[in-house]
């Protein structure tokens, strides 16, 4: 929150004023032996996020007219390192962001599962993709599955299914700290892109297992089927002067 000085002037914190308060903030957790989680931009002057997760993330954000004209307003508290702390547990996110105060706001962000509905069609639509799935366990992200996380029905919450609070006075829809942690949730994204499956209520490693067993059956269902790229005896004889056994 910007804060009133003694001629009640309004005015915004710098972001070296705001940096050096949240400095002291993490120092004083850690002197109490409190263990904080902050987001660091390192070598990030321009973009918030490197990497198609994290960048996804906001751009999805983004993309909404109920955060569009809000969510910007977290950017420059991100990139200040006012978010001192954040912690995601599945759809749950707990966060401390320096403000005017001396004592970081806390912020928390809920973000709904997926009904059981969509998981179900999100699973089928990636059985045969094994591959796909494959990058996804390695923290890769395959152009292919893009639409499952863009599309109307897709991965990605709409604005109905995130919820959030902080203990700050502001009283607008979204404050500037709970905008900087929906960036800072893009930045943990960019270090491990397996915060988001439990984080809409998924499992991708039932759905790797399943996406295997998938490809399993099918090549079973084939054995029988002779392919053209198996050599014959007349074949290798011609060619390495054997005959098979």
């Amino acid at each position: 929150m910007a804060y009133y000085d003694y001629f009640k002037q309004f005015r915004q914190m710098s972001p070296e004023e705001l940096r050096r308060k949240a400095e002291a903030s993490m120092e004083n957790a850690r002197a109490k032996g409190r263990s904080y989680e902050p987001v660091i931009l390192q070598g990030r002057p321009r973009n918030i996020c490197k990497t198609w997760w994290g960048d996804a993330w906001c751009r999805n954000l983004e993309r909404y007219a109920d955060f569009a004209s809000r969510i910007d307003r977290g950017k420059r508290y991100v990139r200040s390192g006012a978010v001192v702390d954040l912690k995601i547990h599945g759809g749950d996110i707990k966060a401390k962001v320096q403000g005017s105060r001396r004592t970081p706001y806390n912020v928390e962000i809920k973000v709904d599962p997926l009904p059981e509905k969509r998981s179900r069609e999100i699973e089928e639509k990636s059985l045969g993709k094994i591959k796909d799935l494959a990058a996804l366990a390695n923290g890769e992200f395959p152009e292919e599955l893009e639409h499952l996380f863009f599309s109307r029905d897709g991965l990605f919450p709409t604005p109905d299914e995130i919820h959030f609070d902080c203990s700050c006075p502001d009283w607008a829809y979204m404050c500037k700290h709970v905008a900087a942690v929906m960036y800072g949730i893009g930045v943990r994204l960019d270090e491990n892109p397996f915060y988001f499956f439990p984080m809409r209520g998924l499992d991708v490693d039932r759905l790797i297992d399943k996406a295997i067993e998938n490809r399993l059956d099918s090549m079973l269902s084939h054995a029988d089927v002779k392919s053209p790229r198996i050599m014959q005896g007349a074949d290798l004889l011609e060619i390495f002067g054997v005959i098979s056994s």
